[in-house]
């Protein structure tokens, strides 16, 4: 597993570790607040996991969803498990808002805005919110 790159690292900030995944803050300028949902252990599909893992992991990225909206307040939250560049399972929890570069499109679509920097600004003021309440929900 040395080719992976979630394997190898963490991926971001780790904000919750648990023996089965792990939650972390992406360093992403213009999403600030983009949060990751990994599985430690190396497989590529959700059907690799056994139901009840399944359940830990869909529950985990709900929670996380869940979070993101008491504190950050976006317009959407966009979920993606896609794995074509990294073949390690993750999950992304993306806030959205309408002024964000992509939106309405996904964040991986063509530019059609510059986010106003104060809007910017004000989502990275509630990280460390963010970080606070992500622990307390998963009782860390």
């Amino acid at each position: 597993m040395d080719a992976c790159e979630l394997c190898r690292l963490d991926g971001g900030e780790v904000v919750v570790r648990t023996a089965q995944l792990r939650i972390v803050l992406v360093d992403d300028a213009q999403y600030p607040g983009f949060c990751r949902v990994i599985w430690n252990t190396h497989l590529a599909e959700m059907t690799d996991l056994v139901p009840a893992e399944r359940s830990t992991l869909m529950a985990a990225v709900c929670k996380v969803e869940a979070t993101l909206r008491e504190v950050m307040a976006p317009h959407k939250v966009n979920l993606a498990s896609l794995g074509n560049m990294v073949p390690h399972l993750h999950w992304h929890v993306i806030p959205r808002f309408t002024d964000d570069a992509h939106f309405p499109a996904p964040i991986w679509a063509a530019v059609v805005r510059v986010t106003p920097a104060q809007a910017l600004a004000e989502r990275l003021a509630l990280l460390p919110a963010l970080r606070t309440a992500l622990l307390r929900n998963f009782n860390v």
